[in-house]
This record gives C-alpha cells, sequence and structure tokens, in this order.
C-alpha cells in the first residue's frame, strides 16, 4: 500500500483492513515522502500490530514505494490497496477462496462503489457501472483498450502468477493499467465476481486526477505499446477508424513506428485530405479491405453504438480505443 499525504483517510483504511474476516494477512505500507502525518499514524499502528509493516520510499513515487513494498512480500497471495479506500469486512477471504477454489493462471476480482464527500459525478457513476458489468461477467479483457478495467486496489493473484508476469510494477505509467495489460496477455482468467469487495473513494486530490502519470496522453500511448505488442498482426490490415484528437494522436504514433494503416472517417470535411501524410478515405471503403483490424477511436457515444452493431454484423476484428 503506496502512502502519501492521505491522513484524514488512513485510519478509515487500515481499520478495514484489521477488520477483515481474514486473519492472516502482511500489510506492507511504503510511506512516499508525506508531508502530513501519515508515517505517524501508520508507525501507531505497527506498533499495536505485528502484521503491518511500514518502510519510507527509497525512491520517489508510486511505481517505486510498489516494487518496494513488493520486495519484502512474503506470501502466497498479493493484492495492492490504496490507502484513501475503504474494503469490505470479507474482501479478503471472498478473493482467496475464489483462488483456491480456481487455482493458479486465475485472477480474483470484486466489484467497486464510488463514494465521495461531496457525492460521486455522473462521469464516475457511468464509469463505476461499465467497470463492474465485465467484472460480473468476468470478461474484463474484452474491451481492455478503452479503460482500465482492473480496479488497482481490488484484484488478487497467486503470487507465482504475479512474478510470471513481472512483478506488481514496471517503469510503465499508468502502473495500473500496465499491469491489467499484463495481466491480458499473460491470458488470465478473470474470476465472475458480483459482491462489492471495494469503497472507491474520489477526491479531488486523488491520484487519477492530479497526476499527470494519469492523463489521457499517457494512457493513450501505452495502448498503443500494449496493442502493437499483443494483438497487431502484421499480416492482416491495419485501419485506423476516427480522425479527431485521438485518432491523430494514434495515427502519429504508428507513423513513428514505420507501422503501415488505412485511415478512415466519416467526416466529409476531412475525407480526400492528407494528415500527417496519409489521406483520409471514407469509412464506405472498408468494405473493400479484406482481413483487416480496425482500431476505433470515434468520440461520439451514439456514434460508436452504431460502429460496434456494424462491425459485429460484418465479423470484423476490431479494437475499441474510445
Amino acid at each position: 500500500m503506496p502512502v502519501k499525504d492521505t491522513a484524514p483517510f488512513l485510519k478509515e483504511c487500515i481499520d478495514s483492513i484489521i477488520s477483515q474476516s481474514y486473519s492472516n494477512w502482511e500489510l506492507l505500507a511504503i510511506n512516499d515522502h508525506s508531508s502530513d502525518d501519515s508515517l505517524t499514524i501508520l508507525e501507531a499502528y505497527a506498533k499495536n500490530d505485528q502484521r503491518i509493516k511500514v518502510y519510507n520510499n527509497s525512491g520517489k513515487g508510486i511505481v517505486d514505494a510498489l516494487q518496494m513494498a513488493y520486495k519484502h512480500a512474503k506470501g502466497d497471495y498479493i493484492t495492492r490497496m490504496d490507502s484513501d479506500d475503504i474494503n469490505a469486512l470479507d474482501k479478503y477471504e471472498t478473493m482467496q477462496e475464489q483462488l483456491l477454489k480456481a487455482g493458479k493462471g486465475s485472477l480474483a476480482l470484486g466489484q467497486v462503489k464510488y463514494f465521495s464527500a461531496n457525492g460521486v459525478g455522473d462521469g464516475y457513476q457511468k464509469y463505476e457501472a461499465w467497470l463492474n458489468g465485465p467484472i460480473e461477467q468476468g470478461n474484463c479483457f474484452s474491451e481492455v483498450y478503452k479503460e482500465c478495467v482492473i480496479p488497482s486496489p481490488c484484484w488478487m493473484l497467486h503470487k507465482e502468477d504475479l512474478e510470471q508476469i513481472g512483478g506488481i510494477s514496471t517503469d510503465l505509467i499508468p502502473e495500473d493499467y500496465d499491469l491489467c495489460f499484463r495481466m491480458y496477455k499473460a491470458g488470465l482468467t478473470c474470476i465472475p465476481s458480483s459482491k462489492v469487495l471495494l469503497h472507491w473513494r474520489d477526491s479531488l486530490n486523488r491520484t487519477s486526477r492530479t497526476n499527470d502519470d494519469y492523463t489521457e496522453d499517457t494512457m493513450l500511448t501505452l495502448k498503443c505499446h500494449y496493442f502493437l505488442e499483443i494483438d497487431y498482426n502484421n499480416d492482416k490490415s491495419l485501419v485506423l477508424w476516427g480522425a479527431g484528437k485521438r485518432g491523430k494522436s494514434i495515427a502519429k504514433y504508428l507513423i513513428e513506428r514505420d507501422i503501415s494503416f488505412t485511415w478512415v472517417c466519416n467526416n466529409e470535411k476531412k475525407i480526400g485530405h492528407d494528415i500527417y501524410g496519409v489521406i483520409l478515405r471514407s469509412v464506405n471503403e472498408l468494405i473493400e479491405i479484406n482481413d483487416k483490424q480496425i482500431i476505433v477511436t470515434v468520440a461520439n457515444s451514439e456514434e460508436r453504438k452504431v460502429i460496434r452493431t456494424q462491425c459485429q454484423v460484418e465479423e470484423w476484428e476490431t479494437y475499441f480505443f474510445c
């Protein structure tokens, strides 16, 4: 559990760990140069409970903190916690039982519930509903290129499986989305879950809101990196659908790496124009391209529904980056 300046929420978080129905756990809390009372709170808990170990981050930032914690981990099962969130009291028992039953190569998950002192905005409510849907069905990786489909504080793995995919964190960012892609690449099986096991706090100081590592550009770069590594097939024709901001960013990424592609859109004002040395073509020409992979970047949600239906009917291999 990386900890940085979360003193107002830290006691509630740790209490939700201490009160777990499953008691054979260790908490590796890494103080990441906090300027508030976080370290004092951690040390007080560690003094009273030998299962809690506290270290000061020898590096800087969440990635270094996670890597440091992982070096000290002794358990057969690994999970992550954020220091401002709250666990359901049966979280660890539920996840461990899932892994014991499913065996290695499996990923235990739980549904999440956002909460906030100021109320949860519409965007986070929609994200919560979208995220919990695949978790309940156990098909989390079906839309892995849209958003991070694994909630970072609500998963558990056999340590051996985590070792095989490179540990809890690499140097790629955002670190939680990177881990998600490595889980996907390894072919881990998501265990369906209908239980809310994490209460996920939204606040103005949340890392995903304030840290430059969590911008749309960094996530898009990570998506492109793993698409080329996992799903891209050089023997097929790559198609980029959409010429908005996201589509242009992906086009630049592909051009810089000498990846050839056909670029299509349905905007009459852009069709026929040269962007970055590529001529925009009409989506009507897709039917002429055989054996293709399609990256969809269209921002409009209603248009995406139509595109999804068309691609399903035509049985086109499609990846939604939006």
